[in-house]
């Protein structure tokens, strides 16, 4: 009996930078569906998604690169047009029983409408709230584009079979601002299996290292961690900050920590891979995140905290509703995130070992019992099961094994979410 084929499209990104969506596949996989993604081209050659058995990459040209409103249009106008392509050729010839499509952008529901006009369901992954990323990065809130970006987030929502949203607060909005029944909202949340986390033994140094790790946006508020840094050094000397990272901040982090003259304690390494994650969080003492408290901030969950909490970490956070619910006591809050706050509370938690040990075990306890992945993708996976039954799919064959391979570690707007 041939398996129920399952279609994945992601317009932002390559499908090989972007972990949540990799471990989608490994699940839909592991249960016994035929799986394939729609994404821009990314490594040359890949056809495979890393760290799955056989998901087909269907992969597209896409030769612009968003930096304003215009730019962001054609590319989201590009992406449509070849995700619809490649989804009729899935249906039309390869047997495609459903499809999924990840924001951002908030443009594939007229996809959603077909699909389920030829009786095929069609799933909508909450990735990311578009408007308020608008907002956070300068947008007007009251503008023309927010009010498209909200019809377009409620024609998401409203037109797809289910909802996927990445924590509570994404799922309330779904009901609050696109009218969803709560039954047809399933939480899945962003973070890793614990099988991909190696906890590797505590790297002993006579420096304590704060790390952050994950995106350099102009949302993220790394700019407060470097100023952070200059204002821990004036009070003391015995740490080093590492920034792991890419984005379109980086430039301007690197010539900020230059002026403050911080060159020699704050390192920046670029993307890492899962190894050299596993290894720099094993040498962290604290991590940190930053992200100020906009709209966004507060109803996202951010990856980079449970890739902290995974491997016990205690972590210096601002005051956030979501934050608060993946960390709890793991971590030491602040109100606003500006740099006196942040290095305050890091001092106080470099000099307190005991209460560093105590957060980094609630972190790895709400991390297994709660937030890896294992558990996210028990209910994905009912999800998919639910909806191919009541469209009449044949019968799920029995799971196949998934490999063991690392998920790679890659940048993804959808992470803060």
């Amino acid at each position: 009996m041939s398996r129920p084929h399952v279609v994945i499209a992601v317009a932002n990104l390559p499908v090989e930078r972007d972990r949540r969506v990799i471990r989608e596949c490994r699940a839909l996989e592991g249960a016994g569906y035929r799986v394939s993604v729609i994404c821009p081209r990314g490594t040359r050659g890949l056809r495979v998604v890393p760290g799955t058995a056989d998901t087909r990459i269907l992969a597209y040209p896409q030769p612009f690169a968003g930096g304003g409103l215009l730019s962001f249009a054609v590319e989201f106008a590009w992406s449509f047009f070849w995700i619809a392509l490649r989804l009729a050729q899935a249906v039309l010839f390869q047997r495609a029983r459903a499809a999924q499509a990840c924001n951002p952008p908030d443009v594939f529901w007229p996809l959603a409408l077909a699909m389920r006009a030829l009786g095929k369901p069609f799933v909508f992954d909450h990735h990311d709230l578009s408007p308020e990323v608008y907002e956070s990065r300068g947008g007007n809130p009251t503008g023309a584009v927010h009010r498209v970006l909200r019809l377009l987030e409620w024609l998401s929502l409203r037109c797809a079979s289910a909802v996927v949203s990445t924590n509570e607060s994404y799922k309330q909005m779904a009901i609050d601002r696109g009218r969803v029944r709560p039954d047809r909202i399933t939480v899945v949340r962003n973070g890793p299996a614990a099988g991909e986390i190696t906890v590797r033994p505590v790297h002993k140094s006579d420096k304590h290292t704060i790390v952050y790790l994950g995106v350099l946006g102009a949302q993220d508020g790394v700019d407060a961690a470097v100023l952070a840094a200059a204002e821990l050094r004036h009070v003391r000397s015995d740490w080093r900050m590492v920034i792991a990272g890419d984005g379109e901040c980086l430039a301007d982090l690197k010539a900020l920590s230059t002026a403050q003259g911080l060159d020699d304690v704050v390192e920046f390494t670029g993307w890492l891979g899962p190894e050299e994650v596993d290894e720099l969080l094993s040498r962290a003492t604290v991590a940190l995140q930053p992200d100020p408290p906009t709209p966004h901030a507060e109803r996202s969950t951010m990856a980079k905290t449970v890739e902290y909490l995974g491997r016990g970490v205690p972590v210096v956070a601002v005051d956030l509703i979501e934050t608060r619910r993946s960390a709890a006591e793991a971590a030491v809050y602040v109100p606003t995130g500006a740099p006196k706050e942040l290095a305050a509370a890091l001092d106080e938690l470099l000099s307190d070992p005991e209460r560093r040990a105590t957060m980094s075990g609630l972190g790895r306890s709400r991390f297994v019992e709660e937030l890896a992945w294992e558990h996210q993708a028990s209910r994905y996976i009912a999800l998919w099961d639910r909806l191919l039954a009541r469209y009449g799919a044949d019968k799920v064959p029995a799971p196949r094994p998934a490999p063991h391979d690392q998920v790679t570690t890659g940048r993804a707007r959808a992470e803060t979410s």
